[in-house]
């Protein structure tokens, strides 16, 4: 029974109505009538209580009717009435009874069997709370419905309050007249119309006279003081109904308070199940409608074989069944006065000797032709077909051995390849380079409380996938499956990745501003620079005896930055001796290049020991680069003059991507692990003029872009 209750204000009937799920009894499938607590703390109503004890005592009397009367024939009773019920578990409640007791069921619940004890049913008790919801959530499906008056006289007034003493309902008149002042009545306690009676103080039900005041929590049930002195909870541990309460209750209230705080969580798997249920519909029409199409392709590879098989025996039949039948008709013709030998007999009779030696030497031929096939007889054809016998028992077995394929192999994400700036490319592959699938399906979500929880779908024909328009500074997750006709794949573990925290910048390298053609070398792309050594360092190592002092090589983008963030991402061989990188001013550039460097100062004589901190300053800002330092696999952080920092702290293990940040306005720049986009290292910079991305490399490395910041050469971001 599903009650559709009429919509009315207020919010605790707005909820009332939303519980309904939970006002429902798993045995009889209705709203709960008079529910009794199982043991198992699962509850069922009264009615349904009786009625599955009935059912066991009636299963247990077949039992022992059958092995009583082996021949005697079972009889169900269908329908028993509630009266009947009664009395049969009343019978067999009574001593030196025949009847089997039944004290135990099946909870519909949990299925399992529960023990109700010595006192079977009415040792139950009574779930008067939730009693009381399902009473509000029938007012609130009847609200149309008036709750009359039980002691009007016709015609019968609405009620307009219920007296819980009197467990009935009457309009104000009669309750006046039946509760008159003065007496014990006019004392009974009252409340809104209702339909349900509870009980005002709960009782124990192994105690008829006792009011339950502890709570025993081995058996999790309410119990009176003569329980815990004799009773069955002697033994057990007990505490009063008021700290129970108060534990139980604060247990309630944290465990709805964390499903409420899960709200988001609950609301994202339900989108998921949604999509899930959409999906498996969707997936099971194709795979009947899959399997309905192999099998009728099948179906007509061997209806069109049996035709030909069948019409091969027939035509090998008639040709043999014409050769057998002529070879019989000749042989017929042997006999006397009968074919050939009657045509010989008349011929004998022939008297004229020219006409007779016309037709007798033919005939003279056949006559031997026939003497001869009697001395050698031979069928014109065989009777057997073994050469059409079709056998079908691999075709059989491979029938009966017919299954569903095996199950598709989940994908995994490729992180090494997998990029993700203002779009991103995710890339999968398949493990133990299984075969690959027909499509893909790659899911992706912003991981943000204010956006949709749900999953945006896109379906891939290759392994590899861009999408486009990401925010910024924002981390996604994603996942991929892999469809093969009706079948798919679980999905591959979610992985999350950070786009970058500003817009990409695309450039190349410049090869014209201050570029060392003897020690650096470009690749046609201008996407790779590597340092090389070179024939005139080796040709002037004979004037090296103690130390040699060797510039850094340096290298611009062919684009520049005069406002806004920006970001661009690179990777350093592992190789490589020392690369610095960072940013460029175009007006200190030009100064750096057209006056000379005073190499005479303490800062450029390594044996000085100089190392004053002003000068530091001094330095860094006559400087037109900004930069941080890589080299042996590490990442090295500038040391600070007004911050004390150890050796350890500064150095950082390099990551295969280095990204970096750029905020004009600010006048900030930030080196980044451009895998995680996890910020590294971030100072200040004096953005004047034009800022270009900087390189600068010592000794034997190389510095690649990434593609993304490449747009003039890659197809990768000609798809961008």
């Amino acid at each position: 029974m599903e009650i559709q209750p009429v919509p009315e204000a207020g919010d605790s009937q707005v909820a009332i109505r939303n519980i309904e799920r939970e006002l429902i009894c798993p045995a009889c499938k209705e709203l709960y009538t008079h529910p009794l607590i199982l043991p198992c703390q699962h509850s069922i109503c009264h009615k349904c209580v009786k009625e599955l004890l009935f059912m066991t005592l009636e299963d247990s009397t077949d039992v022992s009717s059958e092995a009583s009367t082996p021949g005697s024939p079972r009889v169900r009773i269908q329908s028993p009435s509630i009266e009947r019920i009664d009395r049969l578990l009343r019978s067999g409640s009574k001593r030196n009874s025949l009847t089997p007791r039944i004290t135990s069921l099946s909870c519909p619940g949990c299925l399992r069997d529960v023990d109700l004890g010595e006192r079977g049913i009415n040792g139950l008790f009574r779930n008067l709370t939730l009693e009381t919801i399902v009473e509000r959530y029938r007012q609130a499906a009847r609200a149309a419905t008036a709750i009359m008056c039980d002691f009007c006289k016709p015609p019968v007034q609405e009620s307009t309050k219920s007296c819980i003493d009197c467990s009935a309902s009457f309009c104000n008149e009669c309750f006046k007249v039946n509760h008159p002042w003065g007496t014990i009545k006019a004392q009974h306690e009252y409340g809104p119309p209702t339909a349900t009676f509870r009980p005002k103080v709960l009782m124990c039900p192994e105690h008829e006279t006792e009011k339950v005041n502890m709570y025993c929590e081995i058996c999790r049930r309410p119990v009176c003081h003569l329980c815990k002195l004799a009773g069955a909870h002697a033994n057990h541990r007990v505490t009063t109904m008021s700290n129970a309460y108060k534990t139980l209750k604060e247990k309630l209230t944290k465990g709805i308070s964390y499903l409420i705080s899960k709200e988001s969580q609950v609301k994202t798997q339900i989108t998921e199940l949604e999509v899930l249920i959409r999906r498996t519909e969707t997936n099971g029409d194709r795979a009947v409608e899959e399997a309905t199409y192999n099998f009728d392709k099948l179906f007509n590879i061997l209806e069109e074989k049996k035709a030909f098989v069948l019409q091969s025996i027939k035509s090998s039949q008639s040709s043999r069944l014409d050769k057998l039948q002529s070879q019989l008709d000749e042989y017929q013709g042997l006999l006397e006065n009968n074919g050939l030998v009657g045509y010989a007999q008349e011929v004998l009779k022939e008297t004229d000797h020219s006409c007779f030696v016309q037709t007798a030497k033919q005939l003279h031929t056949r006559i031997q032709k026939a003497s001869e096939s009697l001395k050698t007889f031979h069928p014109a054809a065989d009777s057997s077909f073994e050469d059409y016998f079709v056998d079908v028992s691999k075709e059989e077995n491979l029938l009966n051995d017919l299954s569903f394929s095996k199950a598709l192999d989940v994908p995994e994400i490729n992180m090494d390849e997998s990029k993700v700036y203002n779009s991103a490319k995710i890339c999968w592959n398949h493990p133990n380079d299984s075969g690959l699938a027909d499509s893909y399906i790659l899911e992706y979500r912003k991981l943000d409380k204010n956006e949709d929880p749900s999953w945006n779908e896109i379906e891939a024909a290759s392994t590899s996938k861009i999408i486009p328009d990401l925010d910024l500074n924002s981390s996604y997750c994603f996942r991929v499956q892999s469809l093969k006709g009706s079948m798919c794949s679980s999905h591959s573990k979610e992985v999350i990745l950070q786009t970058p925290p500003a817009p990409v910048f695309s450039f190349l390298f410049d090869d014209k501003c201050g570029f060392n053609k003897e020690r650096l070398m470009l690749n046609n792309q201008k996407n790779i620079v590597e340092s090389v050594a070179g024939h005139p360092l080796l040709l002037g190592a004979e004037r090296v005896q103690v130390g040699c002092y060797m510039c850094l090589d340096y290298i611009i983008g062919d684009a520049g930055i005069t406002k806004g963030r920006h970001f661009w991402a690179f990777s350093v061989e592992s190789y490589s001796y020392m690369v610095k990188v960072g940013v460029a001013s175009d007006i200190k550039l030009q100064e750096w290049l057209h006056n000379p460097r005073d190499i005479s100062s303490p800062r450029y004589d390594q044996d000085s020991g100089h190392d004053s901190g002003s000068e530091d300053v001094a330095f860094d800002s006559s400087q037109p680069f900004t930069l941080a330092t890589i080299g042996m696999r590490k990442f090295f952080i500038p040391k600070a003059s007004n911050i004390s920092t150890t050796c350890g702290e500064r150095v950082l293990p390099l990551p295969s991507r280095i990204g970096i940040c750029l905020d004009y306005e600010k006048g900030i720049v930030g080196f980044y692990d451009a895998n995680t986009m996890r910020c590294l290292y971030e100072r200040e910079v004096d953005c004047i003029g034009t800022m270009y991305p900087a390189f600068a490399l010592m000794g034997g490395g190389a510095v690649s872009l990434e593609e993304v910041f490449t747009a003039k050469h890659l197809d990768y971001s000609n798809e961008i």
